[in-house]
């Protein structure tokens, strides 16, 4: 299934739009969550409640979905509320001892920064329990280390974390990917593929004045398992580039039939911080770059008969991508 995630990210707009209008800080972390401070606003448990209230009625009747909001005095707790009474629930978690009230028999994985692993490592030492971290922090901490320590304080109800609006010169990387319909063993259409991939990265990091310092090559084989290889560059954000570095390690990788297959960017920064070589006094580079990727569009237009031509911008709409390279793979 090809969701239509350009639908979801409108709505999505919706919604945060609806929520921040009430914060001095939010923070998204998914297209339908967010954590948000309300602290100046409503002064009080009343008026966080008050403001939770006002923000169920709004998505219901402007959106016409429900929602679940948790208010609590910290991240953690706020979270743990939001998920108490779902769906279309409200919960509060005024204080430390309350949290700590509610989870302490729960399993440890209640804490949300217990994952599958962390948990069975915590299994494996007899650690169970939300009481069992209270009672055991010296193991706790000695299996895991600083994640153990942070474990622990949630365990006591500590989180002092601030809502951290999200600003994307903080993300870790830019990426896109595409799953087929049906497993690709030809490696001429997944380096194709890989143009039309690379100028999504482009454009979502031209869009926030991004460059990236290394390319990553996402695959899925046809048994599902999944490797990457990344390679470090210099400073880049074009298509061609990134396209270039993202076919160096396709060449490199066991030649089997693939599902999916994605690249991204990481090491991220605002600056360009390539160093300049004489080529480069003698050649504009940008538009030694444009001529390529025509070149490689015109080479795509070719070879599958597609036509580019005042429809390149509906590419990175996910809907029309993977129609694109859904039509690629049966007209290879």
């Amino acid at each position: 299934m090809h969701p239509n995630i350009d639908k979801y990210k409108a709505v999505s707009g919706q919604l945060h739009a609806i929520w921040n209008a009430y914060a001095s800080a939010a923070e998204t972390i998914a297209l339908d969550e967010a954590y948000l401070d309300v602290t100046q606003r409503a002064r009080n448990l009343e008026g966080a409640r008050r403001i939770a209230m006002t923000i169920k009625q709004r998505t219901r009747t402007e959106i016409g979905l429900t929602c679940s909001v948790g208010v609590a005095y910290s991240k953690t707790a706020a979270k743990t509320a939001s998920e108490e009474k779902k769906p279309d629930g409200y919960f509060e978690i005024p204080t430390p001892k309350d949290f700590v009230d509610l989870i302490i028999d729960r399993d440890v994985r209640t804490l949300y920064t217990v994952g599958e692993m962390t948990a069975e490592k915590l299994y494996a030492s007899g650690i169970r329990t939300v009481r069992d971290i209270q009672a055991k922090q010296d193991m706790v901490v000695r299996l895991l280390g600083k994640q153990g320590q942070w474990i622990t304080r949630l365990a006591f109800g500590i989180d002092d974390r601030k809502v951290t609006p999200y600003r994307p010169q903080d993300a870790k990387s830019i990426g896109r990917e595409v799953t087929f319909q049906e497993d690709v063993d030809n490696y001429e259409l997944l380096r194709d593929v890989l143009v039309l991939l690379a100028l999504c990265v482009e454009r979502r990091a031209k869009r926030y004045g991004l460059y990236g310092n290394g390319v990553t090559l996402k695959l899925t084989y046809f048994d599902m398992k999944g490797i990457t290889r990344s390679r470090i560059t210099s400073a880049c954000s074009s298509a061609v580039a990134i396209w270039q570095e993202a076919v160096r390690l396709l060449d490199a990788v066991e030649k089997r039939p693939v599902r999916l297959v994605g690249i991204s960017i990481y090491n991220l920064s605002g600056e360009e911080g390539r160093q300049l070589t004489l080529e480069d006094y003698f050649t504009d580079v940008r538009q030694r770059r444009e001529e390529e990727l025509r070149e490689m569009l015109d080479a795509l237009q070719n070879r599958y008969h597609l036509d580019f031509a005042g429809h390149l911008d509906q590419i990175y709409q996910s809907d029309t991508l993977h129609k694109t390279v859904e039509y690629m793979r049966k007209h290879i």
